[in-house]
């Protein structure tokens, strides 16, 4: 059912009057590099002005990880050094990550590999394991990182032969949904069978991942992000895609569906409704891309308009709607679920998106209000190579101490950066792993940023060549 003029109003009203205090984030902004910021002043505890974070980073003598002041770093696992339980080597191009709590102190950490293509095209493949394979021609997949309580890591694989496994994300029974960002169709790229799709992962059960099916159900397109909301039982999906630009998706589970571990592969490949987003301002004015936003705490109403071929065998999904059907976004990336919603990341806006350019924006949807509402936005970095801005926001996570995480795939220097809630930003860690020379530097994104079940500890990946990193410090709060 459409939202009304009226209903929009009332429900941005409510929002708009608690921007700056509700949720863990609340209304934030980025600073330098800003659109629009919150100038208020952050103090100490003893009321004292003070600076955001945790003070300036400091060059590492080894060369790979910059930090704060009493920060350090360990590396979990590194593609080409370290190696599975099965004697192969770490799988590269390290991705999504998300963390779970297992028996005894032990951390699971279900890692993807953002591999695509034929097998031969890359050093370090995901292992084809026996049992866990989609694909033979396909390089990528996820592995499953098992750091115990003395410092023991292990690794194994969780699910092989799929394609470009970007992001995901995790459910609330535990488990991992990994998504391909890729539209290869069997005969294509060397693929055997059908990509695009999004495959559960469990990290405490190696047989529950044995004969890997996709969820047909949410769909084939360039998938980068999913999130289930725990109460409703939809899923929430970004698409990485231009051509025209991708679409932010909702899937609603059939009549009397319940979720839970093994579900979702049991669904038939049309179950629910998969739908996309079509947003429209406070006036009722159609919002063609959120790149028209350029101020914190724009609002907008949300519609959904159900997808007439999920499959897309012939036509990407993006592709089957016309003109003022739905709302774009360019590159719609990473996603997390906190605060009753989920945050959502468009990296950046150029020339193929019709409004302002920026260099990044973050949403929250409300699904109870049916609103999204811009809690972030980057201006155009004038200078990547200069450290102190930030650009391009990848995946995300909510900070147990307030804000947001988020990781830094943009032009020049690589960063994982905090926005505060009262609406700062300040630099966590730098990436020092120069892949190319000292004439023309070259540094790797940021993935798969995310915490420790117990708050303790930080982990993010260093994407090329393929390095998991546990940061650990004194976290505080953040103002």
């Amino acid at each position: 059912m459409p939202l009304s003029r009226r209903d929009f109003t009332a429900r941005t009203v409510i929002a708009g009057a608690g921007v700056a205090l509700t949720g863990t984030v609340g209304a934030l902004a980025t600073a330098p590099g800003a659109l629009a910021a919150d100038d208020s002043t952050l103090r100490d505890e003893h009321g004292r002005p003070c600076e955001p974070g945790y003070g300036p980073l400091v060059p590492d003598p080894a060369g790979l990880l910059a930090l704060p002041a009493g920060f350090s770093y360990r590396v979990i696992t590194h593609s080409g050094v370290t190696r599975l339980d099965s004697g192969e080597s770490t799988p590269s191009n390290h991705d999504g990550t998300a963390a779970f709590e297992g028996h005894r102190g032990v951390t699971l950490l279900v890692n993807n590999h953002e591999l695509k293509g034929r097998r031969a095209n890359w050093a370090h493949p995901v292992p084809l394991t026996e049992g866990l394979v989609y694909d033979p021609a396909a390089a990528g997949g996820c592995t499953v990182v098992e750091v115990r309580r003395g410092g023991e890591v292990a690794e194994w694989v969780g699910v092989a032969g799929t394609s470009t496994n970007c992001a995901g994300g995790a459910t609330p029974w535990d488990t991992w949904l990994t998504c391909e960002e890729t539209e290869d169709l069997a005969g294509k790229n060397g693929m055997t069978k059908d990509h695009g799709y999004v495959f559960e992962v469990d990290p405490h059960d190696r047989r529950a991942n044995l004969d890997p099916q996709p969820v047909k159900a949410f769909g084939r397109y360039a998938h980068e992000a999913v999130v289930i909301d725990p109460r409703q039982g939809h899923a929430y999906l970004t698409e990485d895609a231009s051509g025209p630009n991708g679409l932010f998706y909702r899937w609603t589970p059939p009549s009397g569906f319940r979720h839970g571990r093994g579900k979702l592969r049991t669904l038939a490949a049309d179950a629910g409704v998969l739908a996309a987003a079509k947003c429209f301002d406070s006036a009722g004015r159609f919002v063609d891309d959120l790149s028209r936003a350029t101020r914190i705490g724009t609002v907008y109403g949300v519609d959904w308009v159900s997808v007439p071929d999920r499959d897309a065998r012939t036509v990407s999904v993006r592709k089957q709607f016309a003109d003022g059907t739905v709302t774009r976004a360019r590159k719609l990336e990473g996603m997390w679920w906190a605060d009753g919603g989920a945050y959502f990341v468009s990296s950046y806006a150029r020339e193929e998106s019709p409004g302002t350019a920026h260099d990044g924006q973050v949403w929250f949807y409300d699904p109870k209000r049916r609103t999204i509402r811009l809690t972030v936005v980057l201006g155009v970095n004038a200078d990547p190579a200069k450290d102190g801005s930030f650009d391009g926001p990848d995946n995300i996570t909510v900070s147990p101490y307030g804000g947001l995480v988020i990781a830094e795939d943009g032009s020049g220097l690589q960063h994982l950066f905090g926005a505060t809630e009262s609406g700062r930003t300040y630099p966590l860690a730098r990436n020092e792993l120069n892949l190319g020379t000292a004439q023309e530097p070259e540094y790797s994104e940021f993935t798969g940023v995310c915490f420790s079940p117990d708050g303790r500890t930080l982990y993010a990946n260093i994407q090329e060549p393929g390095i998991m990193l546990a940061i650990t410090g004194p976290w505080r709060r953040t103002h």
